[in-house]
């Protein structure tokens, strides 16, 4: 008889309500939200009271958790409007909070009975500052992403305490929390929601009176651990996470969906079998993203991290819609998010199983009149032989 793994949490972004229950129906067990204010992702939708509250029941219904971002740095001004806040954090039965400045977690400590996880902006890279915050009041610490799973597996052993790494999604190229280059270039704080991505552009830099080199030297490709889950589950992980507030439902629903299956396959067999290994990584490439690395997980950081190319959509294949409604027989109804016409090969891309085509397609608006092509914010109606749950996606195969 196998034995059966313990496995870490999967833990998936959610920028907004849809991305919530995206994240959650695809296959997430946990999810990482944030507020109006107090985190790093003030461009991303984000949540209102109500929402927050609204998201925090739908994770609870499915026996999922939700953690509520408050990891930016705060100047005394900031506090104003905290401990309402984190009365409201209470009141609605968050999970844990994620916190980086040491202010916070002395507040979250005096006014509430919060979990409290300390955020990859702490930059936590050794066992002793784990064991300190351990003492601060911490269940969980986030590693900054500089610590390979090696180090990690140490740190575990040390400890004890909860830890959480990230698996997937975009890097940074300086210590999380350390970098002020978007408030040089732009005016604007990284460390206090206001990131504009500056490394992520092109410099020119000036090697001589003769010659110049244009360069993305300061880009870093993707993360994809993927394919160390073992490594993961060999160090103990008790949560592996995923980055992308800031990325739309498409990359939410695929990347959770992928690393639920790979999850379950490897607790089931405790290795991976190459094609299901092949196919995985496949989908990983149906959205928008920069090269793939492993970053420090495996190895040292150093050039070939490097992702020298201007931004670009890396994707065969895109969302175009989501079910909203497929109680009709052998129809559907569904909100169109990009364009494309009844010529075009759909997907759907079910909460489990493989995404498949839906064939010969036919399109027609609410009031059945037949549509030769359909438009972005709008509903209309396709063929559809299974029944699927509401916010089910469609992907166009290119």
């Amino acid at each position: 008889m196998t034995h059966m793994l313990n496995m870490p949490e999967l833990l998936c972004p959610a920028g907004s309500l849809e991305k919530l229950k995206t994240a959650i129906l695809y296959g997430a067990d946990a999810v990482y939200l944030g507020g109006q204010s107090y985190g790093l992702r003030q461009a991303a939708d984000n949540f209102t009271e109500n929402e927050l509250k609204a998201g925090v029941d739908f994770c609870h219904q499915y026996g999922a958790k939700a953690y509520v971002v408050l990891n930016s740095f705060l100047l005394d001004e900031d506090f104003a409007g905290i401990d309402h806040f984190l009365t409201l954090l209470e009141q609605a039965c968050v999970d844990a909070v994620i916190v980086s400045d040491l202010g916070i977690i002395e507040r979250i400590r005096r006014l509430t009975s919060l979990d409290i996880h300390i955020s990859t902006q702490a930059s936590t890279l050794n066992s002793q500052a784990v064991k300190l915050y351990q003492d601060f009041g911490a269940k969980r610490i986030i590693l900054g992403r500089e610590v390979s799973l090696r180090d990690a597996e140490a740190i575990k052993e040390s400890t004890g305490v909860e830890l959480e790494m990230f698996v997937h999604g975009s890097m940074c190229m300086a210590y999380s929390g350390h970098c002020v280059i978007s408030n040089f270039t732009q005016g604007r704080d990284s460390n206090r929601g206001g990131c504009a991505h500056s490394c992520r552009f092109e410099y020119n830099i000036k090697l001589s009176d003769e010659e110049n080199l244009n360069a993305f030297f300061m880009s870093s490709k993707d993360l994809n651990g993927l394919a160390l889950i073992p490594q993961y589950v060999k160090a103990g992980i008790d949560s592996i996470k995923v980055e992308g507030r800031m990325k739309g439902p498409l990359y939410c629903a695929t990347v959770s969906k992928v690393y639920r299956e790979a999850l379950d396959y490897y607790q089931q067999h405790q290795r991976f079998d190459l094609d299901s290994l092949v196919y995985w990584e496949e989908e990983l490439k149906k959205f928008s993203h920069r090269d793939y690395t492993t970053a420090a997980l495996d190895n040292s950081i150093d050039k070939s991290s490097i992702f020298n190319d201007r931004e670009s959509s890396l994707s065969q294949e895109y969302e175009v819609a989501a079910i909203v409604n497929s109680r009709c027989k052998n129809s559907a109804v569904i909100e169109v998010k990009n364009s494309f016409t009844d010529r075009d090969i759909l997907e759907v891309i079910p909460f489990k199983g493989r995404p498949y085509d839906i064939g010969d397609l036919k399109l027609c608006d609410l009031q059945n009149n037949q549509l030769k092509k359909t438009k972005p914010s709008t509903l209309v109606r396709i063929n559809l032989a299974d029944e699927l749950q509401e916010n089910t996606l469609i992907r166009l195969r290119k």
